[in-house]
């Protein structure tokens, strides 16, 4: 009988001492898009809009689809605010650019109409780094395809950050 309270005693020890190095074998290395960076991407986005004279809502959200950064252009509809949020969180959520749900709908899809949660409009892309998608950028104001044009140069962005 001490024999088996030894042993036991021995076993409880053994998982005792495993159990930290069981539960960091389950978590995962992640990316996570900073304040900073957002900032970057989008002055990199505020650049292209103003190199072709075009106000613009800029937004940026993180992996979660929570708004990271906003900015508005002077002289910006404050109708694009919640417009730019949203397809930043629809190019999140969804993992694509809205450009696809949009081009769908275009095609004859029409029951992505009532996808809920997706805004079906060009001008929100997915932020990713290193294979990790780490935010998204969405952005109107303008006509979807300059949205596009103006949310490509912020994701483009990413390629220069660490």
């Amino acid at each position: 009988m001490p024999r088996l309270l030894t042993f036991a005693s021995a076993l409880m020890l053994c998982l005792f001492l495993a159990a930290p190095f069981t539960a960091a074998a389950q978590l995962a290395d992640k990316k996570a898009l900073t304040l900073e960076a957002a900032k970057k991407i989008a002055a990199a986005a505020e650049a292209e809009a103003a190199k072709n004279k075009w106000n613009v809502v800029i937004a940026i959200v993180d992996d979660g689809g929570h708004l990271i950064y906003l900015q508005r252009m002077d002289g910006t509809q404050t109708g694009s605010v919640d417009v730019a949020i949203k397809k930043a969180q629809t190019a999140m959520s969804f993992r694509r650019p809205t450009k696809v749900f949009e081009e769908a709908i275009a095609g004859g899809r029409n029951a992505l109409i009532a996808l809920h949660g997706a805004l079906p409009l060009e001008g929100g892309l997915p932020l990713t780094s290193g294979g990790q998608q780490i935010g998204a950028i969405g952005v109107s104001g303008v006509k979807s395809t300059e949205d596009g044009q103006i949310a490509k140069a912020g994701a483009d962005a990413v390629g220069g950050l660490n």
